[in-house]
């Protein structure tokens, strides 16, 4: 009985309609993510002293390139669901139900990111270094939609914090028994990123990093927990068991080697923070093209 009243219920509904439009609670989560992503990037622009508003242009392209690199990657390591057997391949456009790997996601818009900086004249580490600690906000943030969803959640628990879940989203192959609650993966990482946001935002001020540092201190950060966060769930993942392990996991453990080298070897390089955050070749946001006299 004290288990019912602690255990932390599900959303019986995930979207709502005002009229004939549909507001999912997916998609809110990800929006609100975005816009605070956005607004602690803009700020930590300006304090490197970048121009306000330029986050916001570089944003257009970052946000697109993000959705369809998150989208692109859940599809390629779980095909099966919408190509094989009684799959239907275009759920694979259907955003709303779920499904952004987080990857797929940094890469491209780390790749939009680029584009952008490029085509302005600014510098692309210190611009991702100033972009990376609101990324993990948008994370804690967007990771409620798999909470709206009832999706990614992890194994059965008695814990007093375990989460219902409606048994139609159980996994197709696995059935419990009826008041079963769940380790609610979404929240332990929504903390973790808080938690790792904070972090990271301490190393940066402690230290002044600079040329990628803080990027690749957010990569370390997010997959110490995602790694640990992945084993707990028990979702159908098509690459789910690689020499044992769930191939996100793997992912998580490559990239914390690999951000940890970038890490060492740009401290080495690179000591101390840039001080220009532009090419010469820099666009202002701010100034409008002269006109002819």
């Amino acid at each position: 009985m004290v288990l019912d009243v602690l255990s932390i219920p599900s959303p019986a509904e995930g979207t709502w309609y005002l009229g004939p439009l549909p507001l999912r609670g997916y998609a809110l989560s990800i929006i609100a993510g975005i816009v605070a992503a956005i607004w602690i990037a803009e700020r930590r622009w300006v304090a490197r002293g970048g121009e306000a508003g330029e986050i916001q242009d570089l944003a257009i392209w970052a946000v697109p390139f993000g959705l369809v690199g998150a989208r692109a990657y859940h599809v390629a390591t779980d095909a099966g669901r919408y190509f094989g057997d009684g799959g239907n391949p275009w759920e694979a456009l259907y955003l709303w139900k779920g499904g952004l790997g987080v990857w797929g996601g940094i890469a491209m818009g780390a790749l939009g990111v680029y584009l952008g900086a490029r085509a302005k004249g600014i510098r692309i580490a210190p611009v991702l270094d100033a972009i990376a600690p609101g990324v993990l906000v948008a994370q804690a943030l967007g990771r409620w939609g798999n909470w709206f969803n009832q999706e990614l959640y992890g194994r059965p628990t008695d814990l007093p914090w375990g989460l219902e879940i409606d048994p139609r989203h159980w996994p197709g192959d696995l059935t419990f028994p009826l008041g079963t609650t769940f380790h609610p993966t979404f929240l332990y990482e929504c903390l973790w990123n808080l938690a790792a946001f904070a972090v990271l935002i301490w190393l940066d001020r402690r230290f002044r990093l600079g040329h990628g540092r803080v990027m690749a201190a957010y990569v370390m950060l997010y997959t110490a927990g995602r790694g640990w966060i992945e084993m707990l769930r028990i979702d159908d993942v098509e690459l789910a068991d690689v020499g044992g392990l769930r191939f996100n996991v793997w992912t998580s453990l490559v990239l914390f080697l690999a951000a940890a080298a970038y890490l060492v070897w740009s401290s080495r390089r690179h000591p101390g923070r840039e001080e220009a955050v532009y090419t010469d070749r820099h666009v202002s946001s701010l100034v409008p093209d002269a006109a002819p006299d």
